[in-house]
């Protein structure tokens, strides 16, 4: 089985990747695990302001950032000895995680509730809200 997980550095991504190693027995085999982070692009007006910028400071920021992102996960499964492929993707959350799903034969997305983002709805999250609404895989969210 392949599963995505969802991975913002937040303290449910955490949560999450416990879930997955406290539970792994569920499986018949160790699944293949994705840990992959998205994050917003980051609005550079167009002309002198993104020339002076430059397109390696960019790329560092967006990797720095998803390093972080995925930095609590990662150490978790590290520690446990749990394989897996990480990585970061940048656009709509929700959109990024379907695509990467559909390209990637992910046949579940595992996710927090809530995250970092400064809206939260009272039940889950605005990011987990459009996950379930756009992709056709099953989402297993973790409070």
């Amino acid at each position: 089985m392949k599963i995505l997980l969802a991975a913002d550095g937040s303290s449910y991504t955490t949560k999450a990747a416990e879930y997955l190693i406290a539970h792994f027995d569920w499986f018949k085999e160790s699944p293949e695990l994705h840990v992959i982070h998205v994050k917003l692009p980051i609005p550079i007006p167009e002309g002198r302001a993104a020339a002076v910028v430059g397109r390696d400071a960019v790329e560092n920021y967006y990797r720095e950032e998803a390093g972080a992102a995925l930095a609590p996960a990662e150490t978790i499964l590290k520690k446990h000895g749990i394989p897996f492929k990480g990585g970061y993707l940048i656009g709509d959350i929700a959109q990024q995680l379907n695509a990467y799903a559909k390209e990637n034969g992910i046949e579940m997305i595992v996710m927090g509730t809530h995250g970092h983002g400064a809206l939260k709805n009272l039940v889950m999250g605005s990011v987990a809200t459009k996950v379930l609404a756009v992709t056709s895989v099953p989402v297993l969210l973790i409070r």
